[in-house]
């Protein structure tokens, strides 16, 4: 009996050094995979130099982005000789939208600055590319979705069915009004409708001004719809059909810049911001150390989690808005 307690001993004594020798291990393989990003991506070169014209990308979901704003302040006072902007965004929300249209704005006062719509403009997309003054679409990209939603879910009747019943005390009716739980009051529809109606039309005026539309043609494209690009030339929601190659002539031509610059990504995210690749490095090392459920909360840790709150400015396909 004493021989198989000194047995157990011993071998969680060795787990426990070899646990700790596996630890080790990966944070010093974290810490090279570091040490190679700084040397790679120095913080605040962006790749850029003042012999190029600065890429910057904005993909997917728009939401209120403080280090964004930062990177295009930064982008501004470099010594990049234009910007293009890549834009690939359903739109997201109307404050992030807005947010991101102002910081564009300020980044176009100090550098000439062209957009290209890849596959998708829409709604807060699209708030984010009239910053620019002209922008460029390829035929089949889609463009526009001028208008705002506010979606909430309402799961009153399932609450009667399962026999669940919220109870609360708020110090007026519109406090926290529509909650989800009861059905929505008329005071509270009408609320949120004035709210849509007040976003709607700061959306509208804010086209109308940039794209320099009378009242008919402002009518026209502000129901909601996306058009592709071709539509789009047409109804003045862009300037012209193409692509990078477009963008750049069209910067060489109309705002004098140096022919034959090299096109240079510029990082709106910071440095390390969402760890792909350090998520990447960690994962295989602890794979290979035997810790394959730590390997798996890494890259769970990686997913996007889709939480917008608030006014949306989101082309939702099926939706009028």
């Amino acid at each position: 009996m004493s021989l198989d307690s000194d047995v157990i001993v011993d071998r969680r004594r060795i787990r426990r050094k070899l646990t700790f020798w596996r630890v080790a291990a990966v944070l010093v393989a974290i810490g090279a995979v570091i040490a190679v990003g700084a040397m790679v991506s120095p913080a605040g070169t962006a790749l850029t130099t003042s012999g190029s014209i600065a890429r910057i990308k904005i993909d997917g979901l728009i939401r209120s982005n403080s280090e964004r704003v930062e990177a295009l302040e930064r982008l501004a006072k470099s010594n990049s000789a234009a910007v293009i902007v890549h834009i690939n965004s359903p739109g997201g929300t109307t404050a992030g939208s807005e947010e991101l249209y102002t910081a564009l704005m300020r980044l176009k006062a100090k550098k000439p600055m062209v957009v290209v719509v890849e596959g998708l403009a829409a709604s807060g997309g699209y708030i984010a590319a009239i910053a620019s003054d002209h922008i460029i679409a390829q035929q089949s990209s889609l463009v526009g979705s001028i208008g705002v939603l506010f979606q909430y879910p309402n799961v009153s009747e399932l609450m009667k069915t399962v026999g669940v019943k919220v109870e609360e005390v708020k110090s007026s009716p519109l406090k926290a009004a529509p909650n989800g739980f009861e059905p929505t009051s008329p005071e509270a529809r009408a609320a949120l409708e004035s709210l849509v109606r007040d976003s709607y039309a700061w959306f509208r005026d804010l086209v109308k001004q940039r794209r320099a539309m009378d009242d008919n043609q402002l009518g026209i494209v502000a129901d909601g719809r996306v058009f592709t690009g071709r539509q789009a030339v047409g109804l003045k929601l862009i300037d012209q059909l193409g692509d990078e190659k477009t963008a750049v002539a069209w910067l060489e031509t109309e705002k004098k810049v140096k022919s034959g610059l090299p096109v240079r990504d510029f990082k709106l995210a910071p440095q390390f911001g969402d760890l792909t690749f350090l998520r990447a490095a960690a994962s295989v090392t602890l794979d290979a150390l035997g810790l394959g459920p730590i390997a798996r909360q890494i890259e769970q840790s990686g997913a996007m989690h889709l939480g917008l709150d608030g006014m949306l400015a989101l082309w939702v396909p099926g939706s009028s808005r």
